[in-house]
């Protein structure tokens, strides 16, 4: 059983969606502590032949909550019209939007205002869409003590799902140690994506965009390959 754990990324870039597409199962962090310096709640797009933010406006609330506390501001119905537009300009002369395009509309127009339950659901969608077969499972489901931190709650969400396989993002190299989960019966990997490169119209490539950008300017079959193929695990 092949296992990864991740906080909810707003249209995150291919490499989530590869680990998502490499494992049997998907842990998505509902009760972890909101960051605004991460990628929960915004992402970049191709504006101009830069990359340029969009992000999803919150409620103000404490610092402190998790993800599943937070929810979307109250003018999020009028905000998104606006980036529904921004996407729409960004992308109208891409390959694939017309296809794209209606992805983007239902998981925009989700009537959730928690800002977990809109994330999980834009994910679900994604993941639909790419043909991914991988199980979602919601991390507070899992019968762990949930007051454990860092490798000492990964190590329990995995052995709380009989993982044998742990993967996770190349990023993560430093945090996490190979010979205490083959301590614990679970081989530890690490994915990291390699450096994929696309026509985004005549512009110098951007690279690391959201997954908004990658199916835009690539059709469904392409994406699928850099999906299985356009990684390593280490």
């Amino acid at each position: 059983m092949k296992v990864a754990i991740m906080q909810p990324y707003f249209f995150p870039y291919i490499g989530y969606f590869q680990l998502m597409n490499a494992v049997d199962e998907f842990v998505v962090y509902d009760n972890i502590q909101f960051s605004k310096k991460g990628w929960i709640n915004r992402n970049r797009i191709l504006v101009n032949g830069a990359d340029s933010y969009i992000s999803l406006p919150l409620k103000k609330d404490s610092d402190y909550l998790n993800v599943v506390e937070r929810h979307l501001s109250d003018d999020w119905k009028n905000e998104r019209k606006k980036m529904l537009n921004r996407i729409t300009e960004s992308y109208r002369k891409a390959p694939c939007y017309k296809t794209v395009m209606p992805l983007i509309e239902t998981i925009l127009m989700h009537e959730d205002s928690n800002l977990f339950g809109f994330i999980y659901h834009s994910l679900e969608q994604i993941k639909a869409y790419l043909g991914i077969k991988t199980r979602f499972i919601i991390s507070s489901e899992i019968p762990i003590d949930h007051q454990l931190k860092s490798e000492d709650k990964v190590l329990a969400l995995c052995k709380a799902r009989s993982a044998t396989t742990y993967i996770n993002p190349i990023g993560g190299v430093d945090l996490y140690n190979k010979d205490r989960f083959l301590s614990e019966g679970i081989v530890l990997q690490f994915l990291k994506a390699d450096n994929i490169q696309y026509q985004q119209y005549a512009n110098t490539f951007v690279p690391f965009l959201s997954i908004v950008d990658v199916l835009m300017f690539n059709d469904l079959d392409k994406v699928k390959d850099y999906l299985s193929t356009s990684y390593t695990l280490q």
